[in-house]
C-alpha cells in the first residue's frame, strides 16, 4: 500500500514539473486527424489498428528514456509492480490520467512463449475512466463494424516502453466505450523477459 501511494506521488510530481505540456483539446484533435488520415490512406480498419500500434511502439521506445531519467525509479521487482508503475507514474506523468489496474494471478500456459522462458504468464488490466485521445470522438457505424480500436496507439506505447526495459509484452484492447462497451480496458500480458543486448556497433 505504501509503495502504491509513493508511485502516485511520483506521478503527480512529474506531471506538475513537466514544462512542455500541450493543450488537451489540441492533442485530442491532432490525434483524431491522424486516425482519419490513416483510414483514408489504408481503407482497412485492421491495417489502421496495426499502424496505430506501430506508431505507439516507436513513441514508447523513446518515451521510456525520458521517463527513467525523470522518475529515477529502479527495476521493478515483479510484473505486478510494473502494472502499478505504468498506471500511477507512466500515464500520470505524460497524460495526467491514472487508469485503474487489476492484476491477475500468474498462470502456467503449456506451449507458450512464457512457458519456454520459464516465466509464468502474468497480466494486468488497465481500466480508463477518462481517455484524452477520445475527447470529441464518435465512431461511425462503418468503423465499429470494421473493428477500429481508436486509441490503439496506447497498446504500442506500452509494448515499446516495456521492451526497452527487457520485457516482451502483448498489449490489447478488451473493450472501449467508443464502441458501446461499458468501460475502456487494455490487457497487458507478460510473454517473456528479454536478455540484455548490446546494440550493434556498441562495444
Amino acid at each position: 500500500m505504501f509503495r502504491r501511494r509513493q508511485y502516485k506521488a511520483i506521478g503527480e510530481d512529474l506531471w506538475k514539473g513537466r514544462t512542455e505540456k500541450i493543450n488537451a483539446e489540441l492533442f485530442a484533435l491532432t490525434y483524431g486527424a491522424l486516425v482519419v488520415q490513416l483510414i483514408q490512406d489504408y481503407e482497412d480498419y485492421a491495417e489502421v489498428n496495426k499502424q496505430l500500434e506501430k506508431m505507439g511502439y516507436n513513441i514508447g521506445t523513446r518515451l521510456i528514456e525520458d521517463f527513467l531519467a525523470r522518475s529515477s525509479l529502479g527495476r521493478c521487482s515483479d510484473f505486478r509492480e510494473v502494472g502499478e508503475v505504468v498506471t500511477k507514474v507512466g500515464f500520470k506523468s505524460f497524460l495526467n490520467i491514472t487508469p485503474g489496474v487489476t492484476h491477475t494471478a500468474p498462470v502456467s500456459r503449456p506451449n507458450s512463449v512464457s512457458q519456454q522462458s520459464n516465466v509464468p504468464s502474468s497480466s494486468f488490466v488497465l481500466t480508463f475512466d477518462e481517455n484524452p485521445l477520445a475527447e470529441f470522438v464518435e465512431l461511425p457505424e462503418e468503423a465499429l463494424e470494421g473493428g477500429l480500436w481508436f486509441s490503439n496507439v496506447f497498446c504500442g506505447v506500452i509494448r515499446g516502453a516495456l521492451e526497452m526495459v527487457q520485457m516482451q509484452v502483448q498489449a490489447e484492447f478488451l473493450s472501449d466505450v467508443l464502441r458501446g462497451d461499458e468501460s475502456t480496458e487494455i490487457r497487458v500480458t507478460l510473454l517473456k523477459y528479454l536478455e540484455e543486448e548490446v546494440p550493434i556497433g556498441d562495444d
